[in-house]
């Protein structure tokens, strides 16, 4: 069984950022909410609790139960966890006199501890708590102290078992990359064995196993999720797997047509349907966001469910879900809460009788990305930026109609066609317009106008879980706003979008 380290999530805004920063040392890990902890397997080779907006002095904590964890695995408690050791095995924890947040430095750092191996004096860590270890129990021993913070860090006598008050996850503890890699190299003996040529070998082998001879349908989008799921499926069942691309009328300007005519040469068998018109039926007079993504979840499965039945034989439904689709989807008395809700995260209906097979449920984006090279898929697939599942219907604020996706189709494809002709594409992680719910007054010739204002958006990640703005050239950004409002009917404003995330999302709906 491929090891694995446990993280345990008390809703910490930086909990993906941790499991982030493991994969990145070839270690896998899962995130799990703190009250549900999974069976310890011999294949998990030590746990991390991760932070918390929580404090271990409210009236009721979160607690996890870590009976078969603790002194039994090496366990890293950050931030609240550290506080949970402290405060629940005999220790003190109390107010901070003021709130620790932001860069810090270690004043003392006890470099004969394995977890402090490397990491300098004075070496610069990311604060944000507002309670603090105040006293250690007996058998505690401090490892790591700031000048405001005495106990940054401790270990347990006896035990494999640490806290630090810091985060070694964020950018701005600069050797945060090495305890954690001493953590789970040094400490937990992980060999870094996770990388995307055993995720494509073992996965395979897990796909062949568990399908056997049955039949998948797979619904492709032209993305780069979709189509690594696919490459999988087709290596572990051949001609078992039967694609469907569905033209739900909020696809990007031509790209039904491009998108299957690229699938050709990847000897997919591939079948195109056209269901705008039940796609537009079912979105008709819908305006709030959640209720546009399930109406266009529900005819995706509608869809699907029709195509299936069309083959007889097909057992299985292939999806392209994600990690993030699954962080973001679950929420479990706190941690993780949701953002948004998925259609291909959660289950089928209980008409369909098609089982769910998702490949790269364990990924993030930039490893589907690794993962697809490793399987040579085309790199005008493997380079194309995220699109949401929804398409242009949470791009378009407000109500969805043919006339308003027409417009946003033609405002997409000049921005985007802009952003490769002017070397761009590639420098930006995921582009889009946004057709707003508001219009503006504007002046065209010697005519008073009030049509449509239209944001544009580009960001820089590496998985979608945080985002920052693209600092695009003024010059570009003027040419497109000026082809926009020339070349597209209905639209005289343009904006551009300088949010990151968080706290805005990527996707404005």
């Amino acid at each position: 069984m491929q090891e694995q380290i446990l993280i345990l999530d008390f809703g910490s805004q930086y909990t993906q950022l941790i499991a982030r920063r493991l994969r990145e040392l070839n270690v896998y890990c899962e995130i799990h909410p703190y009250n549900k902890v999974p069976e310890i397997t011999a294949n998990i080779k030590g746990v991390i609790l991760s932070g918390s907006p929580h404090s271990v002095r409210q009236q009721d904590p979160p607690k996890p139960d870590l009976s078969n964890i603790k002194g039994k695995l090496p366990l890293l408690g950050v931030c609240y966890g550290a506080q949970y050791l402290a405060h629940f095995y005999d220790g003190e924890v109390g107010k901070s006199s003021s709130r620790e947040y932001g860069r810090a430095n270690l004043s003392f750092v006890d470099d004969n501890n394995p977890l402090f191996k490397s990491i300098s004096n004075n070496s610069q860590v990311w604060m944000s708590h507002a309670d603090t270890i105040l006293k250690t129990p007996d058998n505690f021993k401090i490892i790591a102290s700031t000048k405001d913070v005495k106990v940054a860090g401790f270990c347990i006598n006896g035990e494999e078992t640490f806290g630090i008050q810091f985060h070694p996850e964020v950018y701005h503890s600069t050797e945060g990359a090495q305890l954690l890699k001493n953590f789970v190299y040094d400490i937990c003996g992980c060999i870094g064995s996770w990388t995307p040529a055993s995720f494509v070998e073992t996965s395979i082998a897990d796909l062949k196993k568990q399908l056997g001879n049955d039949k998948v349908i797979l619904g492709l989008s032209g993305g780069v999720d979709s189509s690594v799921a696919a490459i999988l499926l087709h290596k572990a069942i051949g001609t078992n797997l039967h694609c469907i691309f569905v033209d739900n009328g909020l696809l990007r300007k031509n790209e039904f047509e491009s998108v299957l005519d690229s699938y050709k040469h990847m000897g997919l068998n591939v079948k195109g349907v056209n269901a705008k018109k039940e796609f537009y039926s079912a979105l008709k007079g819908i305006s709030d966001p959640e209720g546009k993504r399930k109406a266009i979840g529900k005819v995706f499965i509608d869809v699907f469910d029709r195509e299936s039945k069309l083959d007889k034989d097909a057992k299985w439904l292939g999806q392209g879900t994600i990690y993030p689709d699954v962080i973001e989807s679950v929420s479990v008395n706190g941690p993780s809460a949701t953002i948004k809700s998925h259609h291909n995260v959660g289950g089928l209906p209980d008409y369909m009788k098609l089982k769910i097979v998702e490949p790269l449920r364990a990924l993030f984006k930039d490893e589907v990305r690794r993962v697809g090279k490793t399987l040579g898929l085309d790199e005008n697939i493997l380079n194309r930026h995220p699109f949401p599942g929804p398409g242009l219907g949470i791009r378009i604020l407000g109500d969805v109609t043919e006339e308003k996706v027409t417009i946003l189709q033609e405002v997409d494809a000049i921005y985007i066609d802009g952003l490769k002709s002017n070397n761009l594409y590639n420098d930006v992680w995921q582009a889009g317009a946004i057709l707003l719910n508001v219009q503006s007054v504007g002046v065209m010739g010697d005519e008073r106008t009030y049509e449509n204002a239209v944001a544009l958006r580009a960001v820089s990640s590496t998985d979608g879980m945080t985002a920052d703005w693209c600092h695009l050239p003024y010059e570009f950004l003027a040419t497109i706003s000026n082809e926009i409002i020339n070349k597209v009917k209905g639209v005289n404003r343009v904006v551009y979008d300088i949010s990151s995330k968080p706290p805005a999302t990527i996707e404005w709906e």
